[in-house]
């Protein structure tokens, strides 16, 4: 069994790449079936995040006949050329797919190291993968292995303590624009949990006035409420748009919703600075010629990227030692693995010593003499398994030792000739 994963990120891919290859919430259900096809496939999850796509899968067909696969079936769904993928792909196998799943789960790979949402991501994306149908015996042992490598970097290393994350960066950014927070007004376009929390984070940098805005009336209600703010039926947030002074976007929606036309419009009425434009979403939900607004600064989430970079540096020295605690992790996982699959193994020589010992015993029964029913019934329920287990032991001892030095199938070879049985 082959664990494999194929994926991009932010590192090797751009964000107009990252979009055509996002899988939209709804369309989980239906792609997890898909990509699950009993043949290559055995069993498979997808994590989709604003920063990364990623397949992972367990495959008896062999890890490069399900990298192939996993490539194939991402940009068949999304209906692209394979080569349009080229050099923005990453594959993995085995020992280095488990490694970086952890590292993902534990924000090692993440643009800002250290940040807390994508443990959230990941559990999701397990979750959904439950729901489908598509977890199986190994992939549910990785994923739970990588949850709880990830807690355990956060709780012995300082990877995490004050994180970074958008939140942190879009208060960053409101800063150097605005330097005095306090008179300054934040609109909330999408009420999802990463614009509620950088909202939350500017308001707690000492932003005064929180408006909220939602295609669902009673989400942007309930988050206003929260926040001491009000809330705006979404088909007017431009009526708004001239009081605020940064705008946050953050909506599931699958194209724009703030346009450079009607931006500038609305922009017209407003009497005081610049406009702060931050969007976190993936598909982005705001034009980009909108940047060519005047007093309109605009930053998506490949902008962010630059701005991390120096929190990042501070952050070396504990991610080195949480690279460390993944190394170790990975080691022994794998091992685990391993000695999971040598259950066809054990089976298999103990048919052959069972089959052995049988023979054995009908070739000799007449030397044996009369036996009575129990007797005839004792040998063959209590004595030949006795047997077949004191004879296997050493024999399964080895196979485990082999599973462990990744050599199982040589060793089950020696064993046949051994035993003289192919």
């Amino acid at each position: 069994m082959n664990i494999v994963l194929v994926g991009l990120s932010h590192k090797t891919a751009p964000l107009e790449m990252r979009e055509r290859l996002a899988f939209a919430e709804a369309l989980l259900p239906d792609a997890l079936s898909r990509l699950v096809d009993q043949e290559t496939v055995d069993e498979g999850l997808i994590v989709s995040t604003c920063n990364r796509v990623e397949l992972i899968a367990s495959t008896a067909a062999g890890a490069d006949r399900g990298i192939a696969c996993l490539a194939d079936f991402l940009s068949e769904f999304h209906q692209l050329p394979p080569d349009a993928l080229n050099g923005h792909l990453y594959r993995h196998a085995d020992a280095d797919a488990i490694k970086h799943l952890f590292r993902v789960a534990s924000s090692l790979d993440s643009m800002v190291v250290g940040e807390s949402q994508i443990l959230g991501q990941v559990k999701e994306a397990y979750q959904h993968a439950i729901n489908a149908g598509t977890i199986g015996r190994v992939l549910s042992q990785v994923m739970h292995r990588s949850l709880s490598v990830a807690k355990r970097i956060r709780s012995e290393t300082g990877v995490a303590q004050n994180p970074v994350s958008v939140s942190s960066v879009a208060v960053e950014l409101a800063r150097k624009i605005f330097e005095d927070l306090t008179d300054k007004t934040v609109l909330l376009v999408g009420a999802g949990e990463m614009g509620e929390l950088a909202a939350r984070s500017l308001l707690d940098a000492g932003t005064g006035k929180l408006i909220v805005t939602n295609r669902t009336a009673e989400r942007a209600e309930e988050i206003a409420r929260k926040y001491s703010g009000g809330a705006v039926n979404f088909e007017a947030f431009y009526d708004v748009l001239p009081s605020a002074d940064i705008v946050l976007c953050s909506t599931g929606a699958p194209d724009y919703v703030i346009h450079p036309a009607e931006t500038k419009r609305a922009l017209k009425f407003r009497k005081k600075g610049p406009v702060l434009f931050i969007d976190i979403s993936v598909p982005r939900n705001i034009d980009p010629r909108l940047a060519d607004i005047e007093n309109a600064f605009l930053f998506d989430v490949d902008d962010l990227e630059s701005i991390v970079k120096a929190n990042i540096r501070e952050r070396q020295q504990e991610a080195q030692q949480a690279e460390a605690i993944i190394e170790a992790e990975v080691k022994n996982f794998v091992e685990q693995l391993r000695s999971l699959d040598i259950g066809p193994a054990v089976v298999e020589v103990k048919e052959l010593l069972s089959q052995i010992v049988v023979s054995e015993f009908k070739r000799n029964r007449k030397r044996l003499g009369d036996l009575s029913a129990e007797q005839e019934a004792a040998i063959e329920a209590v004595l030949i398994p006795a047997l077949v287990n004191k004879l296997s032991h050493p024999m399964i001892v080895h196979i485990r030792n082999a599973a462990r030095d990744g050599e199982p199938s040589q060793m089950m070879d020696e064993l046949r000739k051994m035993i003289r049985i192919e």
